[in-house]
């Protein structure tokens, strides 16, 4: 049994499964690293594939324990780190595909390490934290992180969650590559990019999404549910109003450009819907 702050759950050694790979065209790949293959990078089967990396960054040891004994079960390669300097330093030392981050940790907090990565990345974040109050889980998300996990929680369903993250996080396929122009809106999906009126737009991961979303179907009006499972996919437990709050924050930024009509309209008790400046 592990016990801390105001939680408690059982430690049981979870099965082990075969390492989670990232396949990769091992016929073409091959000719270019030969032997000397990069440290994330093996053969299985005669595919080259690339093992997902993940750092878990939290101050308890028996919590980094469990959660690491339980991603690796699920095939994952994980990393460890006690505060959120040593979270930092990991980070830029090494390309993980996800990151779950404590938000009460000594020194550099959560809060400051979330800010630091979203300065430059998007790699995946989920919050793992002892603090469930709305307030704080809205910050989190706000920030730029993809999930938040409050304390007491289930190991299996962080490891579910881990899994359900990096499936939203998946580069968009070809055909969803394609910029898209709408009266002075520009949006570059390859490179996640936006501009209005020539400016660029210093979107989160959540607000671009959901600003993708809608802009993919003018007119069309989305419910707050279809809205949170498109963007934050159907296994989210959040509450309806994140996306009154995410939509209040890109109205702000859009605003914040001379001459910018209002893109994004309400429909009241419904949602929202993307509408085209006449």
């Amino acid at each position: 049994m592990l016990c801390g702050y105001n939680f408690c759950f059982r430690s049981v050694k979870p099965a082990v499964r075969p390492t989670r790979l990232v396949m990769l065209r091992a016929d073409e790949t091959s000719a270019w690293f030969g032997a000397n293959l990069p440290r994330n990078l093996v053969r299985e089967a005669g595919f080259l594939v690339a093992q997902v990396k993940i750092l878990v960054a939290d101050d308890e040891a028996k919590i980094r324990e469990l959660v690491g004994m339980y991603l690796k079960a699920e095939g994952f390669s994980v990393a460890e780190a006690a505060d959120g300097r040593q979270a930092l330093e990991l980070w830029k030392q090494n390309a993980f595909d996800l990151i779950i981050l404590d938000l009460m940790m000594p020194g550099v907090d959560g809060w400051e390490v979330c800010r630091e990565i979203r300065k430059i990345s998007r790699v995946p974040v989920i919050m793992l934290t002892a603090r469930g109050e709305e307030v704080d889980r809205v910050l989190g998300l706000e920030l730029g992180a993809d999930d938040y996990v409050v304390k007491p929680f289930s190991p299996r369903e962080l490891a579910a969650r881990v899994k359900a993250v990096l499936r939203r996080a998946r580069p968009p396929q070809q055909d969803e590559e394609d910029l898209l122009e709408i009266n002075g809106l520009v949006i570059k999906p390859a490179s996640r990019e936006v501009y209005l009126f020539g400016r660029p737009l210093s979107l989160t991961p959540k607000e671009y999404d959901l600003l993708l979303l809608l802009a993919r179907s003018p007119g069309r009006v989305f419910t707050r549910e279809q809205i949170l499972e498109k963007v934050w996919g159907y296994d989210f437990f959040g509450e309806a109003r994140t996306v009154d709050t995410h939509v209040t924050r890109l109205r702000e930024k859009m605003a914040k450009v001379p001459g910018a009509p209002q893109y994004i309209a309400t429909v009241w008790g419904i949602g929202y819907k993307f509408e085209v400046p006449k």
